[in-house]
């Protein structure tokens, strides 16, 4: 396969930046990868190869090789996903109760379950809008993230709940533990995420990244920990555990975003704690409105104990 390749003049507001600072603003890419093609000659400016590091002029000329495009995830054929269970199902919708380990939907990478072919294999026809991997998914948990979450069956479900979802009319509940005791006890964060300047894998609070609302308060206190009950008036990838880190209170066992590793080991977790547990929103074709909780699973529901206990 070919590789795409771009020419572009540096803008003005470029200038004095540094070649992969440039490069990933201009076209999208990642720090990592935009210093990868860098190191593989893959860029010049005005004609010679360059550093990453090199500052660039306005008016100079990029030349860009780009990486060959992911191959798009394929629709996944019906599969069983143990745990996953439904909780409300009719014409429109179907709700489920979403297991920890298990996708919303196929991904490049991702070869493990997901909600959407399992409630193919259980009979269940899911909405024809979307692309082919995400069939009548109008919004998504972590894949180490459990709970409620609901998909479209119908084409008019789609369209209305995901102009919900955009409009912020959806209500959005979630329990976390987090390290430490937030101050104050309840309170918003206000802060825009965008991907990581350095990890790929990773989102953070950036000057750039888009408008991301958290709501929380404190329920429980516990030596070093804390259970909050979360609001989303938004829905970023990573959202909580984006902000919580972002205050210093990443969610218990979520190594990823800075959680203390010995404290997971102590309440034998293996993921961050965090679950989404009510979901409420107009249904699509009556017109009311409708909440769907999930209760904590057994893993969550340990650890939580034995913060209670002060073991």
């Amino acid at each position: 396969m070919t590789r795409p390749q771009r020419s572009l003049p540096v803008p003005e507001g470029c200038e004095g930046q540094r070649v992969d600072q440039a490069l990933s603003r201009l076209l999208g890419l990642s720090r990592t990868v935009a210093a990868e093609l860098i190191a593989e000659g893959d860029v010049t400016v005005d004609g010679a190869t360059c550093a990453k590091s090199d500052r660039l002029t306005s008016g100079q000329w990029l030349d860009v090789t780009l990486p060959e495009p992911p191959q798009a995830a394929q629709a996944e054929p019906p599969r069983a996903v143990d745990g996953l269970n439904v909780v409300f199902a009719d014409d429109d919708i179907v709700v489920v109760d979403k297991p920890v380990g298990v996708a919303a939907h196929p991904s490049p990478g991702w070869d493990g379950p997901t909600v959407t072919s399992g409630l193919l294999a259980i009979g269940h026809r899911l909405s024809e809008h979307g692309a082919d991997e995400r069939k009548g998914i109008v919004h998504r948990l972590d894949v180490g993230t459990s709970g409620v979450m609901v998909v479209a069956k119908s084409e008019r479900a789609y369209t209305e709940l995901k102009r919900a979802f955009k409009e912020r009319t959806v209500d959005k509940r979630y329990r976390a533990i987090v390290q430490g005791h937030p101050d104050p006890l309840s309170g918003t964060v206000d802060a825009p995420i965008g991907r990581h300047p350095r990890h790929d894998y990773r989102w953070a609070v950036i000057a750039d990244g888009k408008a991301s609302v958290t709501h929380y308060d404190t329920l429980e206190v516990f030596p070093g920990a804390a259970l909050l009950d979360i609001h989303l008036e938004t829905g970023r990838t990573h959202q909580i555990r984006v902000h919580m880190s972002a205050l210093n209170h990443p969610c218990v066992g979520d190594l990823t975003y800075g959680a203390d590793p010995t404290m997971a080991e102590r309440l034998n977790l293996t993921r961050q704690w965090l679950h989404a547990y009510q979901l409420s929103f107009t249904h699509p074709s009556s017109g009311q409105q409708v909440s769907f909780e999930s209760d904590y699973p057994k893993d969550l529901a340990y650890a939580l104990e034995i913060l209670r206990e002060g073991q």
